[in-house]
């Protein structure tokens, strides 16, 4: 029986230490309460092939359209084949699905050419997930440590060997003979973001410290329609899908004059359509028009998005409700091969952490927690295997990559002024968001490197965290400004175009 130390407690993570409790000694760790995680606030819910009307090739072909040229297809093609059955686990774990008579309850979102998303209390669908799998794990796990964060990865001998955490005792080491990383993503590292405030990118920024590869980390999906409001509640897409429509200002629909989709045009598509509008107008918001739906089936289908609009003043089903895009999830991540190995023998990742190549440049919608149980599955299948040589995915290219960056990591034993998260955030906004040029991209690069970490003796929770938004910050934007063309959740003013020959992944590692 061997050890395994699993860190985060989303879906993907939850899966794991579910999985692997079956022969494994398993220690979950997380550095909030267990339930706590993007999975937790997942809306729209869980695409997968469970209809006869419906295939896994279109599934495929949907997924790679959405990535814009940057999926790695046997990665896709696993995430679509496998999802089928991981939802029949999730049935079996006690998540209770909405249906329609004896039949799973199908939305349609957005770039999907089926309706395919399966939901779970209405636009709970995360919540329901996260609550069965909980459970769950309180059950099976060997052991559990909430609130307890990872600041580095061990690794001698070129071997994963455990973890340093921190928790109100102080800095341990728990030994592992495998580490599965499935701490998610970094919407923190934006002013606006549906994430919550654990999202900021720890087990990417260990990795990383510990000479993991990262692969497109450029490619950061800004969700078209958060809620114009502090906290940038999200407004799930099938909103869209039921039938809701975007409106500017003067109450007039824009998207038809953007793309033939409209609407439900891959997330980039109507993200950066919100944007010019907005600017258009001096910078207010757009409008999400779902009057038409009626307040009854918003309260019955979107039960979380009706509360919220009430807990702002806000009646959406009589009026439409002020949106604008937000930071939502990460395309890139640690580099892994479809077991979700690491280039780091033992150093496994799954979830938003990962960058499994199935994104590509932009997630289709409802995608991500599918990844999460696929590949979560899959890693806890290759526990105890031999590792490959070849487990970087960015083998995944055929070619070699488009550029090899080696990143040093911030000096905290400087003079230069510590790190102020909400500077660094609007930095990131401003220089790194949505639309990108050179100059506003050197500009953040400037400043990233005249900010350094807190001293590692001296740090607190925020600290630690603090310090892993400025490692990402640098690598994002260095690897923004290296890719100079626009594709999917990358778009450059100053390169508007899309290249073909730079279909190719962006690598970085640490410089030693």
């Amino acid at each position: 029986m061997a050890k395994i130390v699993v860190i985060g407690s989303g879906v993907a993570g939850l899966i794991a230490a579910a999985e692997a409790s079956r022969h494994h000694e398993v220690i979950l760790v997380t550095k909030a309460n267990l339930a706590e995680s993007n999975t937790h606030y997942a809306q729209g819910g869980i695409a997968a092939v469970v209809s006869t009307d419906d295939t896994i090739a279109e599934h495929v072909a949907d997924t790679m359209f959405a990535g814009a040229g940057m999926c790695w297809e046997p990665a896709v093609e696993v995430l679509c084949a496998e999802g089928p059955g991981r939802i029949n686990d999730l049935v079996n774990f006690g998540v209770e699905f909405d249906r329609t008579g004896a039949d799973f309850a199908m939305g349609l979102e957005a770039a999907h050419s089926h309706a395919r998303i399966l939901h779970a209390g209405g636009d709970a669908t995360g919540a329901v997930t996260s609550n069965a799998l909980v459970e769950t794990v309180r059950r099976t796990a060997t052991e559990i440590r909430e609130y307890t964060f990872v600041a580095d990865i061990v690794v001698d001998n070129n071997h994963v060997t455990g973890v340093q955490v921190l928790d109100a005792d102080g800095m341990q080491f728990i030994a592992a003979d495998a580490v599965i990383l499935a701490s998610g993503g970094a919407g923190q590292l934006y002013r606006h973001t549906t994430n919550p405030a654990v999202t900021t990118g720890d087990g990417v920024a260990a990795a990383f410290r510990a000479g993991a590869e990262l692969a497109d980390v450029e490619f950061y999906q800004f969700h078209p329609t958060a809620l114009a409001v502090p906290g940038s509640f999200l407004i799930s897409e099938a909103v869209r899908g039921e039938g809701a429509v975007l409106i500017d200002a003067n109450g007039e629909r824009f998207m038809q004059k953007i793309h033939p989709l409209a609407e439900l045009a891959p997330r980039d598509v109507v993200a950066r359509g919100i944007q010019r509008t907005m600017i258009e107008q001096g910078g207010q918001p757009v409008l999400l028009d779902a009057t038409a739906l009626g307040s009854d089936f918003l309260a019955q289908r979107f039960p979380s998005i009706t509360k919220a609009c009430r807990s702002y003043g806000l009646n959406w089903g009589r009026d439409p409700i002020p949106v604008t895009p937000a930071a939502h999830y990460w395309m890139g991540g640690i580099a892994t091969d479809t077991f979700g190995r690491t280039s780091i023998p033992g150093l496994y990742a799954v979830g938003e952490v990962a960058c499994t190549g199935a994104h590509g440049a932009n997630r289709l919608a409802s995608n991500s927690l599918l990844e999460s149980i696929v590949f979560a599955h899959r890693a806890v299948r290759a526990l105890g295997e031999q590792w490959p040589e070849d487990a970087p995915s960015v083998r995944w290219a055929n070619a070699a990559p488009l550029a090899e960056l080696e990143l040093l990591e911030p000096d905290h034993t400087t003079t230069a002024q510590v790190v102020d998260r909400v500077e660094l955030q609007t930095l990131m906004w401003d220089n790194v968001g949505l639309a990108r040029t050179k100059s506003e991209l050197e500009s953040a690069l400037t400043q990233l490197h005249s900010w350094r970490p807190a001293d590692p003796a001296h740090r607190l929770f925020p600290d630690w965290e603090d310090a892993n938004l400025l490692l990402l910050a640098r690598t994002v934007t260095e690897a923004a400004l290296a890719r100079e063309e626009s594709r999917g959740g990358h778009y450059r003013l100053d390169f508007p175009d899309t290249d073909p020959a730079k279909a190719r992944p962006i690598t970085l590692v640490r410089k030693a």
